[in-house]
């Protein structure tokens, strides 16, 4: 047995009453300080996180500020359309041929009559020509025939005088009747061709006429269809012409036309009082009535198509622009309806905090706290007239709990 096995093994038994020793570089109670300030810190970072995290952001609704007018407010239905010419043509020649001149452009004005354009008329002015000749010579044998028909009742009554004489025979009478009676009839016939030759020379003129390209009413050029050197012709079916020279439209009939759904159509009336909106100036607002309600409906579509007239338009109303229109209580008072657009907030977004009203208003994930002015309040709205803009969004029905700067996430 070696010496290792014969050992005294009792040195190794523990002394729990010997002193702790401390290690090297620090104490017990330096390790229970440093544990302490790890798990303050630790705590503190927590703290900060669950105090920044969406966790604690405040659930709100939001609603946007909005302008809105009397006749908003009076509406009993909304609808949307276009504006629409109702006198609108393409005027086009009567005959066919090339177009030597056009005389206007897209947004001229013209009266009725006026010449917009011509086409090449040689052709038809030399018949012109040719047939006022003609009337000319028809009109020149009427004063022979007048001269054959004198001198043959001159001829007449000599010899009928001569026969109660006995100075001629009878034979001689007759013939110089059936001279008279001959120079008339030819006279009847040149008085024919002169009315056939006058005839023929209109004919022609109309021809001419036909040539030239006239305003058909009082209106503006929406467009240009051709240009000089185009063929025109009326149908537009041969190739390579054109069915139109210009469109023309009368802007004092200008109107909006717009659906409106059958479920509805009980609650218009003929003649009731509008408001017109044009998309092109939302800022602008239109007096009509609505003029007519088409007595047909859209299977497709189940709606029935209503025209509205303007009581007063500018020069910025243009045919097919997009147009909204609000039908008015019949009885609403147009004073009223005169004034201009109010900001408007629900009432309930609104509070009043130390003597002041006040609204949060929300940019990106916190709310500001803003004074508001108001004016009028109706039962659901109320109206803003300083610290809040059109477009802004603000938080409806704050809580006592919602403060400037917090943090907020919108309800789902």
């Amino acid at each position: 047995m070696s010496d290792a096995q014969h050992a005294d093994l009792s040195a190794l038994k523990i002394n729990r009453n010997a002193p702790v020793q401390a290690p090297s570089g620090g104490t017990a109670w330096g390790k229970i300080v440093t544990i302490v300030l790890v798990l303050a810190l630790l705590g503190g970072g927590a703290w900060w996180f669950m105090g920044n995290s969406s966790f604690s952001a405040i659930e709100v609704d939001a609603v946007t500020a909005t302008l809105s007018s009397p006749a908003q407010q009076n509406s009993v239905l909304t609808a949307s359309g276009y504006v629409v010419a109702q006198r609108k043509a393409a005027v086009s020649s009567k005959v066919t041929g090339k177009l030597v001149a056009l005389n206007v452009i897209e947004g001229d004005v013209v009266k009725q009559g006026q010449v917009i354009g011509k086409i090449e008329s040689a052709d038809v002015e030399a018949t012109l020509q040719q047939l006022r000749a003609a009337l000319e010579v028809a009109k020149a044998d009427v004063e022979n025939a007048k001269v054959e028909v004198d001198d043959a009742k001159l001829d007449m009554e000599r010899k009928q005088q001569l026969r109660t004489q006995n100075a001629i025979a009878q034979v001689d009478v007759d013939n110089a009747k059936a001279r008279y009676n001959k120079a008339t009839t030819f006279l009847a016939a040149r008085n024919a061709s002169v009315k056939m030759a006058e005839a023929n020379a209109r004919n022609a003129e109309v021809q001419v006429e036909n040539t030239v390209i006239r305003a058909p009413f009082d209106g503006t050029v929406l467009t240009k269809n051709a240009n000089v050197g185009e063929v025109i012709t009326a149908l537009g079916a041969a190739a390579g012409s054109r069915g139109a020279a210009v469109t023309l439209a009368d802007m004092n009939s200008l109107e909006v036309e717009a659906d409106v759904s059958e479920s509805n159509i009980e609650r218009i009336t003929q003649n009731q009082p509008c408001e017109i909106t044009l998309n092109a100036y939302s800022d602008k607002r239109y007096r009509g009535f609505l003029s007519k309600i088409i007595l047909t409906a859209d299977r497709a579509k189940a709606t029935v198509m209503v025209k509205i007239r303007f009581n007063e338009r500018d020069e910025r109303v243009l045919p097919e622009m997009g147009a909204k229109v609000l039908f008015l209580k019949p009885d609403s008072d147009q004073q009223t309806l005169n004034e201009a657009p109010k900001l408007l907030l629900p009432v309930s977004s609104v509070i009043t905090k130390g003597g002041r009203k006040v609204v949060y208003k929300i940019t990106d994930e916190t709310v500001k706290e803003v004074s508001v002015q108001t004016g009028t309040v109706t039962d659901s709205y109320i109206e803003i007239t300083q610290g809040v803009t059109a477009g802004e969004r603000v938080v409806l029905k704050p809580t006592e709990t919602l403060k400037d700067g917090a943090k907020i996430t919108m309800k789902k």
